[in-house]
């Protein structure tokens, strides 16, 4: 089997081209920069070619040349406060809308499958209870959101094989995210402040990796969910958790989203995704997110 993955400068397509590489598979990977950039280990080895998805008759000339079978597409502007600003707006709709399309359309003309990587961002608050797969009450709050969620319109428009694959939270060690700033936050100072009143769960990204690289083994097209298991929790309890893991001695105190003032992005309060559709077509749920952590953690430097 065949398959090429956008956007392995990331944390996420890092470990599916890793993974696929590690099992064997026939893999490329893709970013936009000349050479890749990243974790120097056997992604930048005879696997990495650059390719710009916002250009179209690019995508269309790669993907026609190497025929892939599979196509796990992890390529975003995924800074959510960078979007904001209106002097990235252009290049971030060029990239997460209009790069997927470009992606999907390739897909259809070769017919590969495609697997979208999407975002718990598409719903915006709606409530206390756990968005579904199939659930259609769209309401993003930000540019990352809405850029976003266009993609996954996209998708649905041009393709029939397609998965996507909404997540949350998701860390990994390829870049930045959350556990390595919290850690490094506590490191600096005697007490750091976290938001308690955002629910949602964690998403190591070795765990999603290798549940995308099942699905394209398999013809169970459509929407899913998929971030570790465990409950739904808040930032300040994944913080405790973390400092738990570690020994870090700081203190984490709780606050809520409208007395954070260190952002300007609005930020979904309810990002509990119902997995269920996972298991009814065959899947795997990935395991619960304290064991993630516990596996990812020494993969890092904290001393």
């Amino acid at each position: 089997m065949k398959v090429f993955v956008t956007g392995v400068n990331g944390q996420l397509g890092h470990d599916v081209i890793k993974l696929l590489i590690q099992q064997g598979f026939d893999c490329v990977g893709s970013g936009s920069s000349e050479a890749y950039r990243g974790i120097n280990d056997e992604v930048a080895l005879n696997h990495y070619i650059q390719l710009d998805v916002s250009d179209g008759a690019a995508v269309k000339q790669v993907l026609n040349n190497y025929k892939p079978d599979a196509l796990i597409h992890c390529a975003a502007w995924t800074n959510v406060e960078t979007a904001e600003d209106d002097d990235n707006y252009s290049r971030v709709y060029a990239i997460n809308t209009e790069g997927t399309s470009n992606v999907a359309d390739a897909c259809h003309e070769i017919d590969c499958k495609m697997v979208y990587v999407s975002t718990d961002y598409v719903f915006g608050e709606n409530g206390n209870e756990p968005h579904k797969a199939d659930d259609v009450n769209y309401a993003p709050e930000n540019v990352y959101g809405k850029t976003k969620l266009l993609g996954e319109l996209a998708v649905k428009e041009k393709l029939k094989k397609y998965f996507i694959v909404r997540t949350s939270w998701l860390y990994g060690l390829n870049g930045t995210n959350f556990v390595k700033s919290i850690i490094n936050a506590g490191k600096k100072f005697g007490k750091v402040f976290v938001v308690d009143d955002q629910i949602g769960t964690p998403t190591y990204s070795i765990d999603l990796a290798n549940l995308l690289i099942s699905m394209i083994q398999s013809d169970k097209y459509g929407t899913y969910h998929a971030s570790n298991e465990g409950g739904y929790i808040s930032w300040y309890d994944f913080a405790c958790e973390i400092y738990r893991q570690v020994d870090l001695k700081s203190k984490v105190f709780p606050v809520k989203t409208a007395d954070y003032t260190c952002t300007k992005v609005k930020r979904p309060f309810n990002s509990r995704l119902d997995k269920g559709k996972l298991v009814e077509n065959g899947f795997a749920p990935m395991p619960d997110w304290k064991d993630a952590l516990q596996r990812f953690l020494p993969l890092i430097n904290i001393d």
